[in-house]
């Protein structure tokens, strides 16, 4: 007797895929199977009937399985998201038959957490909310009430799941619960080697992690009974996927709360506005530091300019650290010909590249194209080439040049390439063996500095203009959590490089007024009253891509469901020697975004839901 499956094949776009095989397999199992000659895995959906047309056995069946609850989210982000039942179920690390699930329970913790009078307040308003936001000031202590709820649900016999926006995060964050928590916390993150992976998937599986801690992929780990799930900068863009699927892991968070009736917490100093509007919030105010932090706008573009230079040197003179925010990493961004004027772009991507002066190259940041540092002009061979735009490696240089005891160390994804160079930079500075960090978000995103006194922000305003809903929410948001990075133990100088003083310092120490401003501002026009949605068309033939978007056009304007707010080139209208097109769809509902998309769709479309970037 046979039996007939439909098979989601992992990280495949195809649709379900019909099989047989001569023995019964339970629903979620991984198999092999054939596609075109080419072996692939895939997960066992359901039973069905036999096709008229001739089908392929399975081969292998495997010792892992899926979950309902894993392919029931699954199907969700298929829906949402636009993409294969497939493509999402390849984000979930699967059930294994060969270890034993049986949670462990150990409640005990090492360190107790003692909150304050506001905190405990925080803590109750969580407690008492299936979705939360704790809206805190930097230093205010979030973390703790985290750890403190995370006691409670341990003491249930229940797992906690932390999600951080970036790996750059987990170093200070998992020591800071391991004092307290010991060995059931656990890291999950893509930079871990597969022996590393092994052995925390053996305490997750077998329940000895308690408290697993990772960015948006740790939200697929196979955990039986989870019972919070915290999503900590819950504001941060990097828990958008920019792949498809194009998830936010911080909305399936709730997804995921909701469909397992267990509490979700948000956490922010600089809340997005969509979560502020959409979700009950606890604002808490102040912090453990009593210091003050003084704002200087300087009207300058992002230039290095003798009043930073005298700020860092007085600064340094008096025996304290700074930071240094660049928005660009490398030297320069653009490479440009003064006797012709041409670009040198990437041949792949309609972009600048960047130049790396200790490498001797110029490197695509989109798509890593590097080639040599050329000294004459590709064009007209002159040797008249200039760079224009800061950045990191290029202060990092300046800055050194200003003194010989200035020990200036800089911090980006060009640098800060392992885990482990990322805590020896935070250590030195910790420990003062550096004076001056030069760096671009990473030193926005949450790190504990403990002396710093002076910080400095560059190229501010490139963010306020972009082409973006969001601009101003971005740009505000980055200035307040780099400023909250110092003035933690003594009063600190925030120094800023801005035209637009005047809408910086209405909320730099007032961001809730902002978001209760901005939501009047983007009333009936942008989230979170309205929907938003991105049809993606790219091909390496440029007219082909424009033709499958400007024929999804006139079908939608014939179908009058949704409004078209604009389509065309997207702005870097080539990447990775693909030409890109776009068309941005606005709607009040979800449903009819999802509705319209369903009609339009082609192999050429990939769908970005909720969009936060329109590069």
């Amino acid at each position: 007797m046979n039996y007939f499956y439909h098979i989601a094949l992992l990280g495949s776009p195809l649709d379900l895929l019909t099989y047989s095989t001569e023995k019964l397999v339970e629903i979620g199992t991984e198999v092999t199977v054939v596609l075109s000659n080419r072996s692939m895995n895939g997960v066992v959906i359901r039973e069905c009937e036999q096709p008229e047309f001739t089908t392929l056995s399975i081969g292998e069946i495997k010792p892992f399985y899926y979950s309902e609850t894993q392919i029931q989210i699954a199907q969700f982000m298929a829906e949402y998201y636009g993409c294969s039942q497939g493509e999402a179920l390849n984000l979930f690390v699967p059930f294994s038959r060969n270890v034993s699930d049986a949670y462990q329970r150990n409640s005990a913790s090492s360190i107790s957490v003692t909150l304050s009078q506001l905190q405990t307040h925080a803590l109750d308003f969580i407690r008492s909310h299936p979705v939360s936001l704790l809206f805190g000031d930097t230093g205010a202590g979030k973390s703790e009430i985290y750890m403190k709820r995370m006691d409670e649900v341990l003491s249930e016999g229940k797992r906690s799941l932390l999600l951080l926006p970036e790996i750059s995060l987990t170093p200070q964050m998992e020591k800071r619960f391991r004092n307290h928590f010991g060995d059931a916390v656990v890291l999950w993150h893509s930079k871990m080697t597969p022996k590393q992976k092994k052995v925390t998937l053996e305490k997750i599986y077998n329940g000895t992690a308690h408290i697993i801690v990772g960015p948006r992929s740790a939200l697929f780990l196979p955990i039986v009974n989870l019972g919070l799930i915290v999503v900590d900068e819950e504001h941060d863009e990097s828990y958008k996927s920019s792949s498809r699927p194009r998830y936010n892991a911080r909305d399936m968070g709730v997804y995921i709360g909701n469909l397992l009736k267990i509490p979700v917490v948000l956490g922010s100093a600089t809340p997005s506005l969509s979560s502020y509007a959409k979700y009950p919030f606890y604002r808490l105010r102040g912090g453990y530091y009593q210091s003050e932090r003084t704002f200087v706008f300087e009207p300058s573009l992002e230039a290095l300019t003798p009043g930073i230079d005298t700020k860092i040197m007085e600064n340094f003179d008096a025996g304290h650290q700074g930071i240094v925010f660049i928005p660009t990493r490398a030297n320069f961004k653009y490479t440009v010909c003064e006797s012709c004027g041409y670009h040198v772009e990437c041949p792949f991507c309609s972009v600048g590249m960047s130049q790396h002066k200790n490498s001797r190259a110029l490197k695509c940041h989109y798509c890593n194209y590097t080639e040599m540092l050329p000294y004459v002009c590709p064009k007209c061979q002159s040797g008249a080439l200039r760079t224009a735009r800061l950045g990191t490696a290029e202060a990092v240089e300046h800055f050194g040049n200003l003194s010989r005891e200035l020990r200036v160390q800089q911090f980006d994804r060009d640098v800060i390439t392992t885990q482990n160079k990322l805590i020896k930079a935070l250590e030195a500075f910790n420990n003062k063996d550096t004076d001056l960090l030069v760096g671009t978000q990473m030193l926005s995103k949450g790190h504990d500095y403990h002396d710093i006194t002076l910080a400095v922000v560059m190229g501010i305003d490139n963010l306020l203009s972009q082409s973006d809903y969001r601009a101003r929410e971005k740009a505000l948001s980055l200035l307040i959590q780099i400023a909250g990075r110092s003035g933690r133990k003594q009063n600190s100088t925030v120094w800023v490089q801005s035209f637009n003083e005047s809408f910086f310092r209405a909320y730099v120490e007032d961001y809730e007024q902002f978001l209760i401003d901005e939501m009047k501002l983007r009333a009936d026009r942008y989230p979170p009253t309205r929907k938003l949605a991105r049809l993606l068309y790219a091909h390496k033939n440029g007219m082909k891509a424009k033709r499958e978007m400007e024929l999804a056009v006139q079908q939608l304007e014939q179908l009058g469901q949704v409004q078209i707010v604009g389509y065309g080139a997207s702005p870097i209208e080539k990447i990775a020697d693909k030409y890109r097109f776009q068309i941005l769809l606005r709607s009040d509902k979800s449903t009819d975004l999802i509705r319209a998309i369903k009609q339009v769709k082609s192999s050429l479309c990939e769908i970005d839901m909720d969009p936060i970037e329109f590069t």
